[in-house]
């Protein structure tokens, strides 16, 4: 692997939350997170991480077992995480928005033998476990709402009650450390597992040299914690600079975001912000919108989908601040092709992140010419180990070195690279292929748009067109004339859409990745 000849390797014995908790171990004052509850230390994160690893061991959960981690964004998450890692316990960090029926599926799948939980959330995690065969020995609740079950306990008395364990389990790089699960775009969500190792390097790659993030930043990420994008940009990359980071157990609408931006929230103003493409749609559809005076921001990052260039210029023209977009994946942690700060070509996913290897290959297994498009493999030491009991997609995926996203992308004669869709939602219209991204990308220009989905559908003939699902800004007004005509001024009049249907919202996952296998359903269905 390409890895840059000034990051150093971890160690053979590595355990990646003993790390973090000594690269901060001189800053014990410094405020770690700040959350609706309150700050928490270094000094404190050090000490109550160390209380969760004695407790799990104390509770009867054994090294590489795995407990279940359903909590909202606050303190008590990273102290839960690095906690079970410190101890050799396997987290399994899961969406706090599905229902009993995924969480009773994971219990089963993971067979969690304790789980950390919201008080918020207990009672679907209860309905969970009663539709489970699998039985959670221990759960313990965060922020509680309502009297526990003589069976349950809360997390504070949990920490109070251990003496912090003195010495972490003593793992190796490529041990098991976390799972998180897939966000099913395109289908059930897989197990992923990550090894110590592998948030090392991400941080180590693109935290630090790419985001070039500091002692003195304040990170905000609207992607929640149990998400890939938000493992890192909310505790990862700034516990191992020595950050700050503000931690909102809310839904990420505007408003709620503008809160912690003007310091509404814990008294601090983020400097980084982390986001994710139809957010930033909406915040600047918002009239609620700060002005560039009120916020202190010095960075903005994208990813979960390419972001439009569009939006990443009315975003720097309003706050003098570009927005970084790159591309990432459950299965490669975090982000692996990216646009640099001071260096944004807006439009493309960037250049490959150092340490990262990137191949487009074919129909024919070769590599397309610049300009058409290939299906996207990369290399690069952050890679997933497996989905957990899944035999065959884990062979599918994961091709020796090579990691396949199940992304088209296309390579730029300037080294960029622009995203072209998923492998299943690209479209062959009159022989030529067709990226319904280029294309929603273009209609969301219109001032009258916020968000686009394009897909494929089969006309009478039995020959694909492409249909639009549109959402316009709020009183705005367009008509099915005006958007092909102001697609067919952009773009190559083959790729406009033939069908427009106007909608009030777009399905998407809690990432806020547009479901398009959802609209496709919905369109048989109606042809049924």
């Amino acid at each position: 692997m390409n890895i840059p000849a000034d990051v150093t390797p971890p160690g053979e014995r590595f355990n990646f939350a003993h790390h973090l908790l000594q690269a901060n171990a001189g800053r014990a004052g410094r405020t770690a997170f700040v959350d609706d509850h309150g700050a928490l230390s270094y000094g404190d994160l050090d000490q109550r991480v160390r209380a969760v690893a004695a407790g799990l061991r104390a509770a009867g959960v054994k090294r590489e077992e795995r407990v279940l981690l359903l909590m909202q964004d606050n303190a008590h998450w990273p102290v839960a995480f690095l906690g079970a890692i410190y101890a050799g316990v396997v987290p399994v960090a899961v969406n706090t928005l599905l229902t009993a029926d995924d969480y009773a599926y994971m219990l089963e799948h993971s067979r969690a033998q304790a789980a950390l939980v919201s008080g918020a959330l207990l009672p679907t995690l209860t309905a969970a476990m009663v539709k489970s065969d699998h039985e959670v020995q221990r759960v313990i609740v965060s922020h509680p709402v309502a009297p526990l079950h003589p069976s349950e306990i809360d997390f504070e008395a949990f920490v109070a009650a251990q003496a912090p364990l003195k010495k972490p389990a003593a793992t190796h790089g490529d041990d098991p450390a976390f799972w998180l699960y897939s966000s099913g775009s395109t289908g059930r969500p897989k197990g992923t597992v990550h090894s110590h190792a592998n948030p090392y390097w991400t941080a180590e790659l693109y935290g630090k040299g790419v985001l070039q993030l500091r002692e003195d930043d304040v990170c905000f990420s609207a992607a929640k914690l149990f998400f890939a994008y938000g493992l890192g940009n909310a505790l990862t990359f700034p516990l191992s600079v020595g950050a700050t980071t503000i931690l909102m157990a809310e839904r990420p609408t505007p408003d709620a975001v503008f809160r912690r931006w003007r310091g509404e929230v814990g008294g601090v103003r983020p400097t980084v912000f982390y986001g994710a493409p139809t957010g930033y749609a909406g915040m600047l559809a918002s009239p609620a919108l700060p002005a560039r005076g009120d916020v202190a921001l010095r960075m903005a990052s994208s990813a979960g989908e390419a972001l439009p260039g569009e939006i990443g210029e009315r975003f720097k023209a309003h706050f003098g601040v570009d927005i970084v977009d790159g591309i990432g994946s459950t299965e490669m942690l975090h982000i692996f092709i990216s646009n640099r700060p001071g260096d944004v070509r807006y439009g493309t996913s960037g250049w490959p992140v150092p340490g990262y290897t990137i191949e487009l290959r074919g129909e024919d297994g070769g590599p397309p010419p610049d300009g058409e498009p290939g299906d996207l493999y990369i290399q690069g030491p952050s890679a997933a180990m497996m989905y957990w009991g899944n035999r065959e997609k884990t062979r599918d995926t994961f091709q020796g070195g090579w990691t396949k996203s199940g992304d088209k992308y296309v390579r730029n004669a300037d080294g960029t690279y622009t995203y072209s869709g998923r492998s299943d939602d690209m479209l062959k219209v009159s022989g030529i292929w067709v990226s319904p991204f280029e294309v929603e990308a273009t209609l969301v220009q219109h001032p009258a748009v916020l968000e686009a989905a394009v897909i494929g559908v089969e006309d009478a003939e039995g020959l694909t067109k492409t249909k639009a699902f549109v959402v316009l800004k709020p009183g705005a007004e367009a008509n099915e004339a005006d958007l092909k005509a102001f697609v067919k001024e952009r773009l190559a009049p083959y790729k406009y859409p033939r069908q427009i249907a106007f909608v009030a919202e777009l399905p998407k996952t809690a990432t806020g990745k547009i479901q398009r296998f959802k609209l496709r359903d919905q369109e048989r269905a109606a042809g049924a």
